[in-house]
């Protein structure tokens, strides 16, 4: 048997313990090293394929509602307001009558100059038959050639006298049809400006106004460059996909269609902008005149077009980029230029392909290179 001297166990000891201690340093380090570096998070965001496709655009314009027609009551003869036939606010149809002034006065005027003309018609009459007699006896000189002459002057003042009734009689008619006010169109009448009893006169003195309600106008401004989308609607009607709405005060979109009806003559060279015309039908009479509102038109975009949610575009210092994940799920920063704006998409004119994969939500945690983790 073999036996072992101290010298030798202590060797032997000694080894082990080196190695041990060698180990234990090396692992040491390689923890050390290890906790040096910091460990890479993702960041977790929602992601979208880019597509094109065929896509509508939107343009929203303010703009204020106005009547087709409109018109001031003006008092057309001087006297008294004797009637008042409708209550403010009323809706009226054409030929209604609105207001009566002295109507019983210029009634009389009218007959008496009805008199007058009967009295010169009735003059008249008896001056042609002595005229006629008094030439009968001219041409058998049986009275004097004066006598004659005195008579056909009497027969021409007569004939003049009768104009003139006639005139008068005219005039006086007349004054009678203006004395009682009546509705131009079918339309809405305001709160009266004069009441029972009060003195107006003519030409001066306005009564009240009326604007017609079905169909009813809605003005709005567009900048040249687009006028050629409105132009093309110019006289074509309302059809059933009308590309005009509006929007009421209160963000609703109105039920009706409408039609552009008309386009200003010139475009104002200090704004650049043209003043464009459409009609509304407005039974209900929601639409009133002045009344605040958006009109909306939609129109075909040309050709297929990238859109993506508003909410992807990161606005830095009047740049617009947006972040692309690569295949190495890393996201590299992109700038883009945008177009029109359709609710809460916008499309993309250049920086973006069909077929690549942006990040949408949690975009503000994001940097060139950053490492995603996409949420599906």
């Amino acid at each position: 048997m073999m036996t072992h001297t101290p010298t030798f166990m202590k060797q032997v000891l000694f080894g082990c313990s080196l190695m041990a201690a060698l180990a234990t340093a090396c692992s040491g380090g390689a923890d050390r090293n290890a906790a040096s570096q910091p460990l890479e998070i993702s960041v977790p965001i929602s992601t979208e394929i880019v597509s094109a496709r065929n896509v509508d655009g939107i343009d929203q314009f303010p703009a204020t509602v106005v009547p087709l027609n409109e018109t001031e009551l003006r008092a057309e003869v001087s006297g008294y307001i004797t009637r008042i036939y409708v209550a403010d606010g009323a809706t009226v149809s054409q030929g209604q009558k609105l207001y009566e002034i002295d109507h019983v006065r210029y009634s009389a005027a009218k007959e008496q100059a009805e008199a007058s003309v009967a009295i010169a018609e009735a003059n008249l009459a008896r001056v042609k038959r002595d005229v006629e007699r008094y030439r009968s006896l001219a041409e058998q000189d049986a009275i004097a050639r004066q006598i004659l002459d005195n008579a056909e002057t009497e027969l021409s003042n007569s004939e003049a006298q009768l104009i003139q009734a006639k005139a008068a009689l005219t005039r006086a008619t007349t004054d009678l049809n203006r004395s009682v006010i009546t509705a131009p169109f079918a339309g809405t009448i305001g709160i009266s400006s004069v009441r029972m009893g009060a003195l107006v006169s003519a030409g001066s003195t306005l009564l009240n106004t009326i604007s017609s309600t079905h169909p009813i106008g809605v003005d709005f401004q567009v900048n040249e460059r687009v006028l050629p989308r409105f132009v093309s609607l110019l006289g074509k009607g309302v059809a059933q996909d009308s590309s005009l709405a509006l929007i009421l005060p209160g963000g609703n979109v109105y039920p009706g269609s409408g039609q552009v009806t008309a386009i200003d003559r010139a475009i104002d060279p200090a704004t650049g902008t043209i003043t464009i015309r459409a009609s509304f039908p407005n039974q209900g009479g929601t639409l009133r005149a002045g009344m605040n509102v958006n009109i909306r038109n939609r129109y075909a975009l040309s050709g297929e077009r990238i859109t993506i949610p508003h909410k992807a575009i990161e606005d830095q210092l009047g740049t617009t980029n947006v972040y692309v994940v690569n295949d190495s799920s890393r996201v590299e920063q992109r700038q883009v230029r945008l177009g029109i704006k359709i609710g809460d998409r916008v499309v993309v004119e250049e920086g973006l392909a069909a077929g690549e994969r942006i990040a949408v939500d949690g975009i503000i945690n994001l940097q060139q290179g950053s490492k995603v983790q996409t949420e599906q």
